[in-house]
């Protein structure tokens, strides 16, 4: 009986169709009346009773399909994609240009001396320079009030002035614009879901980093402005934890910029062919390569421990001493007490001296920047000399792999040639910059060779396990005969 109930709105629309095809007489519908009424409009082609039934329970089904169909793609557009867009990647590998550059503009800025040209910070403000003659004046009399014009500067004028204003102004404005185009996007891509759940994870902690990047960028000019962080007489500096804390924190940013990029753009090459992802992972996890992979994450962090000796080397002007290679003075080491000198101790027990003649020790600091490097130097020869006389890990390493540890070697050998250079010319300013640049591009190297034979993270692991049995159940020939046999039946 239902079955009948639901038959009588589909009767009903077919009535007028029935009526006309059974109790009309034939001449009448020949006569040509309905074609002048309307003769602009064709009449429909007629059909039967079944087809009338039949189109008007295919519309109920559509209709009946479209809420169900709309919830899913509601659904599938609330989730995160399985990968990021590739538009992401691009954009983080720009971002990440942007900040190599601003790490080397900042090197500049604090060789050239103008990092504590602006005595305040008005992260909004601030980014509007002097327009006036009264606003210079102004900015002018407020360093005027600093301890770098009154003991190094006493005579500057303000043209001079202008000179180093205008580069920290320029480094402050420009880590304001790596701030705005990395916060808007962020919110952007995770908004329209073109990027994973992991992926909208990292995004937001590396905005988070980049606002406390800033933070620390003023708490590290702060430490020039007052007379009690330095001792009296010396050379009014930052304080070199505050700016190794301020490089580390620029190189964090770098990095996980840069890592965030190419893991996206090798996790869509993967997708978009699995059977040779699965063979390219199975070849990375052979035990040989295992060493090798963990050799080269204690590589990436021993390049950033020397870049953060480098740090302390630039805020303690410790470049400016022993200005020869390799000796330090008539040996390779300058003397015990010396290196050790208990001038550098604050407690009465000298409890202190080993950890401060480390951290603020000139004579020490360069040693131990000189010892890392040649550690990281020596560590990366080995390492690529590993990986061409070992029979098992030259067949297994993958291409890409071997040409990025090629890379990485004609790097550390332009580092070792600047740093040399930068020593034994008492630190140039633009020899200085370029050694700073190279150790981010050692730095830069050593993690694109690490992307290169890092393991995906598990869901990329488990799509490729599934879509790599798909395309392998079918051999190529039953395939075929499947498209033929399928045509010849069309036909």
């Amino acid at each position: 009986m239902a079955s009948i109930f639901q038959a009588f709105p589909l009767l009903r629309t077919a009535a007028p169709r029935l009526t006309r095809q059974l109790f009309v007489c034939k001449p009448c519908l020949k006569t040509p009346v309905r074609s002048a009424v309307r003769p602009s409009r064709p009449s429909p082609p007629q059909r039967s009773v079944l087809q009338s039934v039949r189109w008007q329970s295919t519309q109920a089904a559509v209709h009946a399909e479209t809420p169900a169909t709309a919830a899913k793609d509601t659904i599938r557009k609330s989730t995160f994609p399985e990968t990021s867009d590739k538009s992401v990647a691009y954009w983080l590998l720009g971002s990440a240009a942007s900040v190599f550059g601003i790490v080397i503009f900042g090197g500049l800025t604090r060789l050239t001396e103008s990092g504590l040209s602006i005595t305040e910070w008005r992260p909004v403000t601030g980014s509007l320079p002097p327009t006036s003659q009264s606003d210079w004046e102004s900015e002018f009399s407020k360093y005027r009030a600093s301890p770098e014009f009154q003991l190094l500067n006493p005579n500057m004028t303000l043209p001079e002035f202008k000179q180093i204003y205008w580069m920290e102004w320029t480094h402050r404005l420009w880590g304001r614009v790596i701030g705005l185009t990395f916060l808007f996007p962020t919110a952007y891509f995770i908004a329209r879901r073109k990027v994973s759940a992991s992926m909208a994870v990292k995004l937001t902690g590396i905005c988070a980093l980049i606002g406390f990047q800033g933070v620390i960028g003023w708490w590290m000019v702060a430490s020039g402005l007052k007379d009690d962080l330095f001792a009296p007489g010396s050379h009014p500096r930052v304080s070199q934890y505050r700016l190794t804390a301020h490089l580390g924190a620029a190189f964090a940013v770098y990095i996980s910029m840069l890592l965030s990029g190419l893991s996206i753009l090798r996790e869509r090459r993967f997708l978009a062919s699995p059977e040779s992802a699965l063979s390219h992972l199975n070849a990375l996890k052979h035990p040989h390569l295992r060493l090798f992979r963990g050799s080269v994450v204690a590589l990436c962090g021993l390049v950033f421990i020397t870049a953060m000796s480098g740090a302390l080397v630039a805020g303690l002007d410790a470049g400016l001493i022993y200005n020869e290679f390799p000796y330090m003075g008539v040996g390779l080491t300058p003397p015990k007490k010396e290196l050790f000198d208990p001038f550098y101790s604050h407690t009465e027990d000298q409890s202190d001296l080993w950890w401060r003649n480390m951290l603020e020790n000139p004579s020490l600091v360069q040693l131990d920047h000189r010892i890392l490097a040649t550690t990281t130097f020596t560590a990366i020869m080995s390492l690529f000399a590993y990986t061409r006389l070992s029979p098992k890990v030259k067949v297994k390493m993958p291409k890409d792999a071997k040409k990025g540890m090629a890379g990485l070697v004609h790097v550390v050998w332009m580092q070792a040639a600047l740093g040399i250079s930068t020593l034994i010319y008492m630190v140039p300013t633009w020899l200085a910059s370029a050694h700073q640049g190279g150790a981010m591009a050692l730095l830069t190297m050593a993690v694109v060779l690490y992307s290169r034979i890092r393991m995906p993270r598990k869901a990329i692991m488990q799509s490729l396990a599934k879509r790599a049995p798909q395309t392998n159940q079918i051999p190529l020939k039953s395939r075929l005969g499947d498209v033929n046999a399928a045509k010849e039946k069309a036909l």
